[in-house]
C-alpha cells in the first residue's frame, strides 16, 4: 500500500474507502470487481492500483483500516469500568453508530469478511481478524451476567441483540438512503425492548 494515499484530500480517501467497503460487503472478496469499486468511487482504475497495488492489497488495507477505526471508536465510547450487561451493549452500539456516520458499510464489510472463505483473502486478514475477534470477545466478557435469573443463557441474549441489530442495519441499508442516526434510533429501541423483556 502506498502511504501517499493519506496525502489525498480526506473526502477522496473516504470516497475510495466507502466504495470498496460497499462492494466487498455486497459480494465478498472473490466476486468483487475493481471495475465496480472504481465506478462507485468515481476514480480511475490506474489510481486505485497506484495506491493499493492490487485487489488483494486493497482488501488487506481495508480490513486493517476498518478494524483499527472501529477499535478507536470503541475506546472513545465504551467506559473502561462499565460492566452493566445492557449498558455495555449500548455503548458498543453507540461506537458502531458513530463509525457508520463516516463509513456506512463498515460493519456489513466486517461481517462479510468474518465469513470470508477465499484462501488468499483469509491469509491476508487472518491475524488482524483474530485480534479484532479477541477485542470484541473481551468486551462481551466484561458484561455482568448476575442480573439474569439462574439458568438464563446470557450468551444467547447477546446473540439475539446482535441478530436484531444486524437485521435493522440490513433493512436500513437496503432502503438505499442509509442514515446512521435513524438506524441508531431504531436499533436502540429494540435493545431497550429486549432489556425490558428479560430483566
Amino acid at each position: 500500500m502506498n502511504e501517499r494515499f493519506f496525502e489525498l484530500k480526506k473526502e477522496k480517501q473516504d470516497r475510495m474507502i466507502n466504495a470498496a467497503l460497499q462492494v466487498f460487503a455486497a459480494h465478498g472478496y472473490y466476486h468483487s470487481s475493481t471495475d465496480e469499486i472504481v465506478k462507485t468511487a468515481e476514480i480511475s482504475k490506474g489510481l486505485l492500483f497506484h495506491y493499493f497495488g492490487s485487489k488483494i492489497g486493497l482488501y488487506a488495507f481495508l480490513y486493517d483500516y476498518a478494524t483499527r477505526f472501529v477499535t478507536l471508536e470503541l475506546t472513545s465510547h465504551v467506559e473502561k469500568n462499565e460492566t452493566g450487561y445492557f449498558e455495555l451493549y449500548k455503548q458498543i452500539l453507540a461506537a458502531k453508530g458513530d463509525a457508520m456516520l463516516q463509513y456506512p458499510y463498515i460493519f456489513p464489510f466486517l461481517k462479510k469478511a468474518d465469513e470470508e472463505t477465499d484462501k488468499a483473502a483469509v491469509a491476508e486478514i487472518y491475524e488482524r481478524r483474530e485480534k479484532y475477534a479477541r477485542i470484541m470477545e473481551a468486551l462481551k466478557e466484561r458484561a455482568d451476567i448476575t442480573i439474569f435469573p439462574q439458568g438464563t443463557d446470557y450468551n444467547k441474549i447477546w446473540d439475539i441483540l446482535d441478530f436484531t441489530v444486524e437485521g435493522v442495519l440490513a433493512r436500513n441499508i437496503q432502503g438505499g438512503s442509509f442514515r446512521a442516526d435513524l438506524f441508531m434510533e431504531e436499533a436502540m429501541e429494540y435493545v431497550d425492548m429486549i432489556q425490558n423483556m428479560v430483566v
